[in-house]
C-alpha cells in the first residue's frame, strides 16, 4: 500500500480530509472522522460517529462495516495511528446518513447526479455529449476526440470476442489486457500506469499518439488472432 496522503479540500471548502491511496485495490480511503468533523462541527467526531452507527438500520450498518477499513494516516501529532476509512462509494453514503446542513450539498449532487444517470439510460447521446464536453474541457482536441471514441468502440469488438469464450470475469480481462501491454511496452497495464505517476486516472487519456496508436495496434492483432484461436476462460485464459 503507498501510504502517500492525499486530501480533497476543495469538496469540503478548504478543510483538508485525510486520505491514503491503495495501490492494490485501486481507491483513495478517506477518514470517516474528518468528514464527519467538517459536515456537522462536532467539537468530538469520534463521539458523533458512534452514535451515528448506533441509529443505523441493520441494513445500513452491514454494508458500512464492510467497507470500513482501519488504516494509519498521519494524526495532528505527527503520528500514525489506526483511523476508520471509507472508499470514496463509502464516504457518499456515509454522507447520506449524517442528518447535517453542511451534508444538503452532497445529497443534492448525488440526486443530481442520479437524475442524470437516468436521463441518459432514456436517452444515451446526453452520455456522450457529456464526455465530449469533458475532454474538449480538459484540452483535447477534436480529432483525439473522435479517436478515443472510436478506440472505446474497437476495445467493445474486442470483449465481445473473448466473452463469446467464456472469458467475462474482469481477473481474466485484467490478464488478457496485459498481454497486449506487454507486447508493445514491456509492462503491465499497472506497471504503466505507475510509470507515468495515474492512480485512478484513465491510461489511454494520458497515452501519447503514439503509444495509443500501439495500443489499439495491440488490441487489433489480439481480436484477429482470438477470432483465430477462440480463447477460453479459466485455465485457458493466456492461450490465444
Amino acid at each position: 500500500m503507498n501510504d502517500k496522503l492525499k486530501t480533497i479540500s476543495n469538496l469540503f471548502e478548504g478543510n483538508e480530509i485525510r486520505s491514503i491511496w491503495d495501490s492494490e485495490k485501486e481507491e483513495y480511503y478517506f477518514s470517516i472522522i474528518d468528514v464527519i468533523r467538517v459536515l456537522t462541527e462536532s467539537k468530538n467526531p469520534n463521539d458523533y460517529w458512534y452514535r451515528l452507527k448506533t441509529r443505523m438500520t441493520n441494513e445500513e450498518k452491514s454494508e458500512l462495516s464492510t467497507k470500513c477499513r482501519q488504516l494509519k494516516l498521519k494524526s495532528k501529532d505527527g503520528k500514525y495511528r489506526e483511523t476508520d476509512t471509507l472508499d470514496t462509494k463509502g464516504i457518499l453514503r456515509l454522507i447520506e446518513s449524517v442528518p447535517s446542513p453542511k451534508a444538503e450539498p452532497f445529497k443534492m449532487w448525488l440526486a443530481n447526479i442520479g437524475s442524470e444517470r437516468i436521463d441518459e439510460v432514456f436517452n444515451p447521446e446526453i452520455a456522450i455529449n457529456r464526455a465530449v464536453n469533458y475532454y474538449r474541457n480538459k484540452g483535447y482536441s477534436d480529432e483525439w476526440i473522435k479517436a478515443r471514441l472510436t478506440g472505446i468502440v474497437d476495445r467493445f469488438k474486442l470483449t465481445d470476442i473473448w466473452k463469446e469464450g467464456g472469458v467475462e470475469k474482469p481477473l481474466e480481462y485484467a490478464l488478457l489486457t496485459n498481454e497486449i501491454y506487454k507486447g508493445w511496452s514491456g509492462m503491465k497495464a499497472s506497471e504503466y500506469k505507475e510509470l507515468k505517476g495515474l492512480r485512478k486516472e484513465s491510461l489511454r487519456d494520458n497515452m501519447t499518439d503514439i503509444e495509443v496508436a500501439l495500443t489499439n495496434i495491440g488490441e487489433i492483432v489480439t481480436r484477429d488472432i482470438a477470432r483465430q484461436e477462440h480463447p477460453q476462460g479459466n485455465k485457458k485464459i493466456c492461450n490465444f
